[in-house]
């Protein structure tokens, strides 16, 4: 296990650092010019060059890379050129929006998906299953900025169920944060409930028609003892793969909703920065979000090995 487990961490390490290399090189590839952009277009070129040599954008290219990667280390990330605030401030301020907001939408998409999914298996070819599968349909066609729309202008203009825009901190108010937080996570967990609803009724009508089910339910267990011990059991690993994998497209994904919703989040941090060519800024919330995805399949990979101890045992004698 401590081998698997180290073997996995050294991948991570190195995804990372390889990642950090194309988002200092991808960043410079932008359009636009972040001094221009500071001082705006009636700047002088004196002022302009000023800009550059305070930002380092008038060093060699190699030189600023090597201030990047040592940025990395000692956690100083630099100062925001539109705002001037330190980027690591901006960003621990705006993180815990977006990561409460995936958070909570994981959790809606995980209770609707599997709740959904197993009404479909146990309901096969009568209207139960075929209202999932339509509501599974739907979740994947319809675009998340068209059903938030939709969503603002039902139950939040016109029932007035829910609040159309604004955060509250879900630590200093929890109940208030959840109220807040409830339509902008179910809109950005639609599709991912989708995913989990047609992940489910696949696995458990393949786990039922087993010959171990069926010896089971022979012995006398009943059939709802059998979906949950053996059904659903059996559909973990595949469910652990698709949610781990989609929190972190969560994460990255949250910048429409959040845009719509007016949520200070990390999106919004992301689009101001990249409207105003804030280099710093879009380096540091690529990074973070890079890491985010690491970390959760580092996550995942460690979980398979917990459910499934064959994956850790074939991957160690390969």
């Amino acid at each position: 296990m401590t081998r698997f487990v180290l073997t996995k961490i050294l991948h991570a390490i190195i995804t990372f650092v390889l990642s950090g290399i194309v988002i200092f090189f991808g960043v410079r590839l932008l359009p636009g010019d972040p001094a221009l952009a500071m001082a705006g277009e009636e700047a002088t070129p004196e002022r302009l060059d000023a800009i550059r040599a305070d930002l380092g954008l008038d060093q060699p290219l190699l030189v600023q890379f090597l201030k990047f990667l040592g940025s990395i280390v000692t956690g100083d990330l630099g100062d925001s050129t539109r705002t001037g605030l330190p980027v690591t401030s901006m960003i621990a301020t705006t993180l815990p929006v977006t990561l409460w907001l995936a958070l909570y939408a994981i959790v809606v998409a995980v209770v609707v998906g599997i709740a959904l999914g197993m009404l479909a298996e146990r309901y096969r070819g009568k209207w139960p299953e075929i209202g999932s599968n339509f509501i599974a349909l739907l979740g994947l066609s319809v675009p998340n900025f068209w059903l938030g729309l939709l969503a603002i202008l039902a139950l939040a203009v016109s029932l007035g169920w829910f609040p159309a825009s604004g955060y509250v901190d879900v630590l200093s108010d929890p109940i208030r944060g959840i109220y807040y937080l409830t339509l902008p996570a179910v809109i950005l967990g639609t599709s991912l409930a989708a995913v989990i609803t047609r992940q489910t009724r696949a696995s458990m009508i393949e786990t039922m028609g087993t010959d171990y089910v069926r010896m089971a339910r022979a012995k006398g267990l009943s059939r709802p003892r059998v979906l949950f011990r053996y059904g659903l059991r059996n559909s973990l690993i595949v469910l652990v793969t698709i949610v781990g994998l989609q929190l972190g497209g969560l994460i990255s994904g949250a910048v429409v909703t959040e845009r719509i919703f007016a949520l200070p989040g990390i999106g919004k941090l992301t689009l101001d920065a990249v409207f105003s060519r804030d280099y710093p800024v879009i380096q540091a919330v690529v990074l973070v979000i890079t890491a985010s995805y690491i970390l959760i399949n580092l996550a995942v990979d460690i979980l398979y090995s917990v459910i499934n101890p064959q994956i850790r045992v074939s991957e160690d004698a390969s």
